[in-house]
C-alpha cells in the first residue's frame, strides 16, 4: 500500500537560489574491485528535503541530455478541497547528489500546482502558481533549467499548458473558465483564442500532416449547447475564422487527434456512429463488421499507419474485441475476441493489450472466457495469437510441474497508476526482446500472485527470477536491470543485473529503511545514474537517494563485447513480419557501457511473402470450428465479395476481394500473393442508394432571416453522372450535378416563419432515391406566462393556460410539471385540464420549447376542501393603465387585498385577489377558511363575507391610480349570491334551463314537511336531539351535479354547495323524489326580513330571483 504518491510529470518565473545545507549523505559499495564481473562498484547518497513532510505529491523532472539538473516539485493535495494548499521546489545541479529550495517570491507565500517543461528545449521552464486562497494568478518563466525564473502575472485562471512540439516559445493555456489561450512569447503575453472548449480536447498540429504548424485542433461548444470539432490559425481565431472540419455535430469529449487520424463519433438516438480522417481528408464513417453494433470503442495504438482499437459489441460487458484498420484507417478486421477490460475512476477504460517496446508486430494480451483470464501473445500484428511457454525451472533451478497445453505463464498487464514505477511489465525500446513481468503458472491468471518472471529473446523462453512483484528500471539500454520489491514495508536494498536477468546482486541503497514511492532515471538510454524517492515514515520529510552505478562500467563498449541473436516466434520459424532480423546484445563477460551510439538492430533480411504474412479483409473472418479444413478466410453471411466499393466509377474497374490482406508494415517480398484477385470487374453505372440531407451543424428549427447550408451524403451509387433535384419549398428548386463529390454547399435563408419540407432526388440511368427533411422556422421564445388561479377546489377540475411570447412562434411544445412528478405531460396545446386530489400547496411548472428555444414558468396553487369566491369589477378608467402583463395583476390583487383587510376587519392572509387577462379589467377574490379552524365538510358558511360585500356595496373599497384617479372596487354583481370553491357556470346555466322547463309544464311542486324544532348552527340545521331528519329541499337530478335548497330558521344566511357529499346527504330521495307532508310550508321570502325561508346555493341569477318573487 503506498502512504504518499508521485504525480504525474505533465509535458510541460528573476528568482536567486537560496542555500540548504540540510544534506545527509552516505555511501555504500558492494566490491571495491570496479570493472570485473560480479565484482561491481556501486555509490549512493541521499537527501532529506526538510520541511516537507505534510507533502503528500511530488514532481520530478530530470533535465537529461547531458545535463546535471533535477527540478523537483513537493506538493501538499488536499483530496476534500482537491486543491494544492503548500508547495516547495527543488533544484540540484550535480545530478541530485545535493538539493536546494527555490524561494520564487521572498516575503510572499507562493503555492506552486504544476510545472511544464518545453519538449524542443527542455531548459524552459513554467511553473504555475498563486498566492494564497488564490487572490493573484501568475506564471514564473525559465530559460536556464530553473537557475532563474521571471514573474509573469495573470488575468486569468490556468488549467493546464501545452507546448508546441517544435517551436519553443508557443503554447496554449486552458483557463478553469473553458477558455483557450495562446502566447508566442513563452507566457509573457497572452491573447484569447476561443471560449467554450472541451477540456484536453486541445491539439496542435502534428509535424508532416497538417500544412500550417500554427494550426489548432479542438472540440468547442457551439451556442446552442452542441460541440463541433474546429481548426483555426493562432493568428485569428474568432468565430468568424474557425472552420468546422466534420459537418454537423459530435459527442462531448469525442474528438481526438493522433498522428495520421482523427476520431470523432455522433450518437443519434440509440445508435452511435465512428468517424475518422486520414491525414486531413474528408471524414468517413468506420467500417466495422455490420452486426457488431459498438458499445464502446478505444483507440489502442496509431502506430505504424495503421489504428489498432478494441471495440466493445452489444453483447460484451467486460471484455472488448480488438479490431486492425487498413492503412486509412476505414475498415476494420478481428484480430482477437474478449480481451479483458478495467473500468478505472471518471469512465476510463483499460484494455489488457500491451504493445512489445522494441520489436514491432508483438503484443500481448489477456483473453477472457468463460470467466477465465489468460495471456496470449502475437509476432505478427495480431494475425495469430499463442499462450506463453512456461519456463522450465522455478527459481531455484528445480523442474515445475506445468506442462503444455494445460498450464502456460500468465502476466499482469496492468499499467501502474503511479508514472514513477513501472507497472506489472516493463519493456523498452532500446531494449528489443527484453520483457519483464508479474505473473504466474497455472491455467489462468490469478489475481494475488505476482512473481516476476523475465525473457531477453523476445517471449519465446521464460526464467523466473522473484517470487514477488518488483518495481523496475532500465538503464544503459537494458544493460543494468534496477528491482526493487513493491511493498508496504520500509526497505533498504535494491537488486540488479547486468546478464539480462540470469544473476542478480543486491545493494544497500540507504543506511536507514525507507518506503520507496519511485523510481527515475536520467533521460536518455544510455543513462547509469537513478534516484529513489521514499520517506522514513509517514510524517516524514522526502528522501531522496542517488545511486551511480557508472564506476562499474569503466570504458564504452566496442564491437567485440556484442554477440547477436536472431528473432523466432513460439514454433521457431525466423520470418516474423516478413523479415528474418538480428539484434546485438552484450556478452555477459564485458562490464562496458553500451552508450549513447548504441544501436540494437544487426540485420534484417526480406523473406518471401506466405500466407502468414496475411490477415482477412473486411467482412471476412477465420472460423476456429473450421480449422481442420484449412487456416482460410470466410465471408461474412452479409457481406458480397464481388460488389463494387463506394469509390468504383463508371469506366473504372475493380477486382473481387480474395478475403485477404496483408498485413501492414510486413516487409515480405514475392512468394505468395493471396492479395491478388483473378475477377476483374468493370465498375457498373450503380443507382444512387442511402442518399441523406442535412444541415450542416444539424440544426432543424432555425430563426427567419438564417443562413442555412444544407449537405447532401450518398452512401452508393455513380455519383459522376447523377444529377439531383433540390426542392426547398418556398418557390426555389435547383438542379445540381455531381453535388456529393465537389461538396458544393446548397444555402439557402428563409425569411417568413413556417414549415417547410426540403426534398432532393438524386437520379442516373440506372435508378433514383429520394430523401427529406423538415425545416421549422421560427422566432426564439422570448418568455412564457402561466395563468392559473391561485386557489383551487379539491378534485376539481382546473385549466392551466400558458401564454407564449411571441404569440406567432409554431410547433410549440409545452412540457407540465404538476406537483412532485418528475415526469411531464407533453401537449401541443396551449392549455392542460387537471384536477387536485389532496389539499395544501401545489406547484406547477410549464416549459415551452420550439426546439431554438425554452422558457419556464412556475406557480403554486393553493389546494382547499372549502373556500369561496366573490366576483368584483373596476371602474372602467382602470383599463385605461391596465398593460395586460402578469406583474401589473398581481400588483392590483395585492392592492384589493391589503385594502379589504383593512376595512372589513378579515385577515389579509385569509384574501386572495385574482385579476383576470384582458379587458374589462374583473377579478376574483377568494375568501380562505380562517388558518387553524376546520371546516366541517357539511357547514362551511363564512360570517366574514357580510363584511366585505358590506364594504364592497358602501364603496368603502378604493385606489389611485396615475393622475390621481380614484378607482373603486364593487361587486360584479351586487345582487347576485356569490361563488363557490365547487361552483361551474355550465352546471348552473343548466340549472336555469331546467327551471324554466318546470315552469313552463308546471310540474313544479312543493310538499310539505311535518316541522321539527331546528338549531341553526352555521349554514345547516342540526336537530337538537341525536337523529338525523330530512332538512333538504330536492329538485329533480342533472346529471354530474346535484342541488339543494336548504331550510332556515332565524335570517337568511349565505351558503355553499358541498364539494362532497356526506352521509348525511344520503338520505336524500333520489330520483323525481317529493318533499314530506309532514313538514309545514314556509315561505319564501327575499332575505329581507326575520322570518323562515328558502335559500338555493345556486349562482343563477334568474334562479334566485324566481324563488324570492
Amino acid at each position: 500500500m503506498r502512504l504518499r504518491a508521485l504525480s504525474p510529470l505533465l509535458p510541460s518565473s528573476l528568482v536567486f537560489l537560496a542555500a540548504c545545507a540540510c544534506c545527509v549523505s552516505s555511501a555504500s559499495f558492494s566490491s571495491a574491485d570496479p570493472g570485473s564481473p560480479g565484482r561491481l562498484a556501486l555509490s549512493s547518497s541521499s537527501f532529506v528535503l526538510k520541511g516537507d513532510a505534510a507533502h503528500n505529491q511530488a514532481m520530478v523532472h530530470w533535465t537529461g541530455e547531458n545535463s546535471s539538473v533535477i527540478l523537483i516539485l513537493t506538493k501538499y493535495y488536499h483530496a476534500d478541497s482537491t486543491k494544492v494548499l503548500e508547495s516547495s521546489l527543488w533544484r540540484s545541479g550535480d545530478y541530485g547528489t545535493t538539493y536546494t529550495k527555490l524561494n520564487l517570491m521572498p516575503g510572499t507565500t507562493i503555492i506552486v500546482t504544476n510545472f511544464y517543461i518545453c519538449p524542443s528545449n527542455k531548459k524552459k521552464v513554467i511553473l504555475i502558481s498563486s498566492t494564497i486562497n488564490d487572490r493573484e494568478q501568475m506564471l514564473f518563466i525559465s530559460t536556464d533549467e530553473g537557475g532563474s525564473f521571471q514573474r509573469q502575472p495573470l488575468a486569468f485562471t490556468v488549467e493546464s499548458l501545452l507546448f508546441h512540439p517544435s517551436q519553443e516559445d508557443k503554447l496554449l493555456a486552458y483557463s478553469k473558465e473553458s477558455k483557450l489561450y495562446v502566447s508566442t512569447d513563452l507566457g509573457r503575453k497572452w491573447t484569447l483564442l476561443q471560449e467554450r472548449v472541451t477540456k484536453d480536447r486541445v491539439y496542435w498540429a502534428v509535424s508532416g500532416v497538417d500544412v500550417d504548424p500554427d494550426l489548432v485542433h479542438m472540440e468547442m461548444q457551439d451556442s446552442s449547447g452542441g460541440y463541433l470539432y474546429v481548426t483555426c490559425l493562432i493568428q485569428n481565431c474568432s468565430d468568424k475564422m474557425v472552420t468546422a472540419q466534420f459537418l454537423g455535430k459530435i459527442d462531448h469529449n469525442s474528438l481526438s487527434v493522433q498522428n495520421n487520424y482523427i476520431f470523432v463519433k455522433v450518437t443519434m438516438g440509440n445508435r452511435t456512429k465512428h468517424y475518422v480522417s486520414y491525414r486531413r481528408n474528408e471524414f468517413v464513417q468506420m467500417r466495422f463488421p455490420k452486426y457488431a453494433l459498438p458499445k464502446d470503442v478505444q483507440v489502442v495504438s496509431t502506430d505504424e499507419n495503421q489504428v489498432l482499437l478494441a471495440l466493445q459489441e452489444w453483447y460484451q460487458t467486460e471484455t472488448y474485441n480488438l479490431y486492425e484498420s487498413d492503412p486509412q484507417g476505414f475498415y476494420y478486421s478481428l484480430v482477437l475476441e474478449n480481451v479483458r477490460s478495467t473500468k478505472q475512476p471518471e469512465e476510463n477504460v483499460l484494455i489488457d493489450v500491451l504493445e512489445v517496446r522494441g520489436i514491432k508486430g508483438v503484443f500481448l494480451a489477456n483473453q477472457k472466457v468463460d470467466g477465465k483470464v489468460t495471456t496470449l501473445i502475437t509476432y505478427n500484428k495480431g494475425r495469430d495469437w499463442e499462450p506463453l511457454t512456461p519456463p522450465t525451472t522455478d527459481l531455484n533451478g528445480k523442474s515445475v510441474n506445468c506442462k503444455e497445453p494445460d498450464c502456460h505463464l500468465h502476466l499482469h498487464l496492468r499499467w501502474a497508476d503511479n508514472p514513477y514505477v513501472s507497472g506489472t511489465v516493463h519493456t523498452k525500446d532500446s531494449a528489443p526482446g527484453l520483457i519483464m513481468g508479474a505473473g504466474n503458472l497455472g491455467s489462468q491468471l490469478v489475481e494475488y500472485k505476482e512473481e516476476m518472471y523475465i525473457t531477453a529473446d523476445c517471449g519465446r523462453s521464460w526464467r523466473q527470477v522473484f517470487e514477488e512483484e518488483h518495481h523496475i528500471l532500465y538503464l544503459d539500454h537494458g544493460g543494468v536491470i534496477v528491482a526493487i520489491k513493491d511493498t508496504s514495508i520500509p526497505l533498504k536494498i535494491l537488486k540488479f543485473s547486468v546478464d539480462e536477468g540470469r544473476t542478480w546482486s543486491v545493494h544497500n541503497f540507504t543506511s536507514t529503511s525507507v518506503f520507496v514511492d519511485g523510481l527515475l532515471s536520467e533521460p536518455g538510454d544510455e543513462t547509469l545514474v537513478m534516484t529513489v524517492f521514499g520517506h522514513i515514515s509517514y510524517r516524514s520529510d522526502w528522501e531522496l537517494v542517488k545511486v551511480d552505478f557508472r564506476q562499474s562500467f569503466p570504458r564504452q563498449c566496442t564491437e567485440d563485447d556484442y554477440d547477436s541473436w536472431k528473432l523466432t516466434n513460439l514454433q521457431g520459424e525466423q520470418c516474423i513480419m516478413g523479415q528474418e532480423r538480428t539484434y546485438r546484445r552484450r556478452k555477459d563477460s564485458s562490464l562496458c557501457i553500451k552508450g549513447k551510439s548504441y544501436t540494437s538492430a544487426l540485420t534484417a533480411k526480406p523473406c518471401p511473402c506466405s500466407e502468414k504474412d496475411f490477415n482477412c479483409d473486411y467482412g471476412f473472418e477465420r472460423a476456429p470450428t473450421l480449422k481442420a479444413e484449412g487456416d482460410r478466410c470466410y465471408p461474412d453471411f452479409w457481406h458480397d465479395p464481388d460488389a463494387p466499393p463506394d469509390t468504383c466509377h463508371i469506366g473504372h474497374t475493380y477486382e473481387s476481394s480474395t478475403g485477404y490482406r496483408k498485413v501492414v508494415s510486413n516487409m515480405c517480398e514475392g512468394g505468395t500473393n493471396k492479395e491478388q484477385s483473378a475477377k476483374q470487374h468493370s465498375c457498373p453505372l450503380l443507382p444512387p442508394r442511402g442518399l441523406q440531407l442535412g444541415i450542416k451543424g444539424q440544426m432543424l428549427t432555425v430563426a427567419p432571416g438564417d443562413d442555412i447550408t444544407f449537405v447532401v451524403h450518398q452512401e452508393q451509387g455513380d455519383t459522376s453522372s447523377t444529377r439531383y433535384q433540390v426542392d426547398l419549398w418556398d418557390g426555389v428548386r435547383a438542379i445540381y450535378e455531381n453535388l456529393t463529390v465537389t461538396d458544393e454547399p446548397i444555402q439557402h435563408r428563409y425569411e417568413k416563419p413556417g414549415v417547410y419540407r426540403v426534398s432532393v432526388q438524386a437520379e442516373n440511368s440506372a435508378g433514383y432515391d429520394r430523401a427529406s427533411l423538415y425545416i421549422q422556422v421560427t422566432n426564439p421564445l422570448q418568455e412564457v406566462h402561466l395563468e392559473v388561479v391561485p386557489i383551487a377546489g379539491r378534485n376539481q377540475q382546473v385549466n392551466l393556460t400558458a401564454v407564449v411570447l411571441p404569440a406567432d412562434t409554431n410547433l410549440t411544445v409545452f412540457y407540465w410539471w404538476i406537483g412532485d412528478d418528475l415526469q411531464p405531460k407533453l401537449t401541443l396545446e396551449n392549455s392542460l385540464l387537471t384536477r387536485f386530489p389532496e389539499d395544501g400547496e401545489v406547484s406547477v411548472t410549464v416549459q415551452a420549447s420550439n426546439g431554438r428555444s425554452a422558457v419556464q414558468d412556475s406557480k403554486t396553487v393553493r389546494v382547499y376542501d372549502r373556500f369561496q369566491v366573490i366576483h368584483l369589477s373596476f371602474s372602467s378608467i382602470l383599463d385605461r393603465f391596465n398593460p395586460n402583463i402578469p406583474e401589473w395583476r398581481e400588483d392590483v390583487g395585492h392592492v384589493v387585498n391589503k385594502i379589504l383587510a383593512k376595512v372589513a376587519g378579515v385577515p389579509q392572509d385569509c384574501l386572495v385577489t385574482m385579476v383576470k387577462p384582458g379587458i374589462p379589467t374583473t377579478a376574483q377574490l377568494y375568501i380562505l377558511p380562517p388558518e387553524g379552524v376546520t371546516a366541517k365538510r357539511n357547514a362551511f358558511v363564512d360570517k366574514r363575507v357580510s363584511s366585505i360585500k358590506q364594504a364592497l356595496r358602501e364603496g368603502n373599497v378604493s385606489f389611485i391610480v396615475k393622475g390621481g384617479l380614484r378607482v373603486q372596487v364593487t361587486l360584479a354583481d351586487p345582487d347576485s349570491g356569490f361563488g363557490s370553491g365547487v361552483g361551474s357556470p355550465g352546471v348552473w346555466a343548466l340549472i336555469g334551463i331546467l327551471f324554466v322547463t318546470f315552469l313552463s309544464t308546471g310540474v313544479f311542486l312543493l310538499y310539505k314537511f311535518k316541522r321539527k324544532n331546528y338549531k341553526s348552527h352555521g349554514s345547516l340545521l342540526r336537530p337538537e336531539e341525536g337523529g338525523l331528519t330530512r332538512p333538504w329541499l330536492r329538485f329533480r337530478k342533472l346529471p354530474g351535479r346535484n342541488v339543494y335548497a336548504q331550510m332556515h330558521n332565524e335570517k337568511e344566511q349565505e351558503m355553499t354547495s358541498p364539494v362532497n357529499h356526506s352521509d348525511d346527504t344520503q338520505n336524500i330521495i333520489q330520483g323525481e323524489e317529493f318533499i314530506d307532508d309532514d313538514l309545514d310550508s314556509q315561505t319564501l321570502g327575499n332575505g329581507g326580513g326575520n322570518h323562515s325561508g328558502v335559500v338555493l346555493s345556486i349562482t343563477s341569477r334568474e334562479l334566485h330571483n324566481y324563488l324570492s318573487s
